[in-house]
Order: C-alpha cells, then sequence, then structure tokens
C-alpha cells in the first residue's frame, strides 16, 4: 500500500482514469441486442491504445481480454467471447488501463434493451451502495466504514454481497493492499489516509451470495444463476471528500 502526496501523480492516476471512463461510456452506448462481447472487447483494446495507454486487463494473471464482461448470473471476470447480447439481460463490464505508470480501474452494470423491473432495481441498488460507501472514504475512518455502508444498503434492499472478491488499493500497481471489502462491521481495519488510492466494487447479487467459479478458471457466477450486478470506481482519499479518479471529464 502507498500513498499518493504529490499532485504529479495523482494527475497521472487522473489520467489513468479519464482513458477509462472515457472507454466504459463509449461501451455503454454500444450495447444493445446483438452485439457480441468480442466487439465490445475488441473495440475498447483499441480506443485504450489510441489513447496512449494499455489495458490493464490483458494478460494478467493469463487473462484474454481487454475487459471483463459478464453477463446475468455472471458475477465478474466473464471471457469475452463469441457471445451475442440478447433482449432483457444485463451485462457488467469492467476496465482497467494504465499509462504513465499508474492504473485506473472502473465498471458499471447496464440493460440490454428493456430489463424487469427486479433487474434494474439490482443495477440501481448496486450503484448506489458504491455512493453510500463512498460517504465513507475520508481520512481518519476505517476500511470497515466503507465496507459496513455497502453491505447496509444492499441487504436493506434484500440482495446479498459477494464476500468471495473485493475491492483493493490501486495506484502503481492493478492490485495492491488494502482489500476492500463490501461487509463487516464498522470502525475496523485500516485507517484511513490522505494520499490514499482505493478501488471501491460492490457486487451484488439478488440472489443467494453463494459462487461458483466456471471450469474456464476466470469466470464467476452465482450459484442460484440469479442475476448479479458490478459497480466501481477508483478513488483517492483526501483530508476532505473523496474524489472519484475514472472521470471522464478530468481533462475535457
Amino acid at each position: 500500500m502507498i500513498t499518493i502526496k504529490n499532485e504529479d501523480s495523482i494527475n497521472k492516476m487522473k489520467k489513468a482514469g479519464y482513458i477509462v471512463a472515457k472507454v466504459l461510456v463509449s461501451l455503454k452506448e454500444m450495447i444493445e441486442p446483438g452485439i457480441s462481447l468480442k466487439e465490445l472487447d475488441s473495440f475498447a483494446e483499441k480506443m485504450i491504445r489510441q489513447m496512449g495507454a494499455v489495458p490493464s486487463f490483458k494478460g494478467y494473471g493469463g487473462f484474454p481480454g481487454s475487459i471483463c464482461a459478464s453477463v446475468n448470473e455472471e458475477v465478474i471476470h466473464g471471457i469475452p467471447g463469441k457471445r451475442r447480447l440478447k433482449e432483457g439481460e444485463i451485462i457488467s463490464i469492467d476496465a482497467g488501463a494504465f499509462i504513465d505508470g499508474f492504473h485506473g480501474d472502473s465498471a458499471f452494470t447496464a440493460a440490454v434493451g428493456k430489463i424487469s423491473e427486479d433487474k434494474q432495481r439490482l443495477i440501481d441498488i448496486t450503484e448506489a451502495s458504491f455512493y453510500e460507501g463512498l460517504k465513507m472514504a475520508k481520512a481518519g475512518n476505517h476500511l470497515g466504514d466503507i465496507s459496513h455502508s455497502i453491505e447496509k444498503k444492499v441487504l436493506a434492499a434484500g440482495f446479498s454481497v459477494v464476500k468471495e472478491f473485493v475491492g483493493h488499493g490501486i495506484g502503481r500497481e492493478l492490485h495492491e493492499d488494502p482489500a476492500v471489502p463490501n461487509y463487516g462491521p464498522p470502525g475496523r481495519g485500516v485507517k484511513l489516509q490522505s494520499g490514499m488510492t482505493l478501488a471501491i466494487e460492490p457486487m451484488v447479487n439478488m440472489g443467494t451470495e453463494s459462487i461458483l467459479i466456471l471450469d474456464d478458471g476466470w469466470t464467476v457466477v452465482t450459484k442460484d444463476k440469479q442475476p448479479s450486478a458490478h459497480y466501481e470506481h477508483t478513488i483517492l482519499i483526501t483530508d476532505e471528500e473523496p474524489v472519484i479518479l475514472t472521470k471522464g471529464d478530468w481533462f475535457d
């Protein structure tokens, strides 16, 4: 775990975050019935490289894609292959970019065409739980304060939190300490310091919290085959309000 104090390093992380945000905005606009996951992945890789960065995920631990594309009951780490999206599905897209020595990492879940009210509510609560956690991401608080706020929001909605996979520190490495769980008691864990950069990422299931990893060694699915949603931003802890680094307006 490192803390970033100098303005130059913070701006480099903003640049990485800006690229990720721009790519995700473009991908979200492309989501419609009939498009393949491979098309989304190819577009993302091309755009990341055109903006001078390298896809953080491609080749990471052997992962074959530039994005993770997880559909319906797939929680995270879906491999973007030939599958084509269908009306009524939901898709989670996670992307990262590496430039000037730093990473950015962000994710969202979106509807494919018209979806059920339950699926839309799952997407909305997952995003809202991130922002509940963000409220606690202040210097002097504990990591557990973020985790607890996320879990409280999710459970109150009748959904469940994935516990085997968590958020993480991020900076010069894609995954750094500390781990950032989406559950647990407040007042526990690392005390947050100004300059810490974290990827906060609730993974929320409509049904049971239980998950399985498919035979491909990557794709995580819900055990009960109920839908799952994912939302993530890279943030900077400050002495005041936290800063979302994966924003698409830093350099516009």
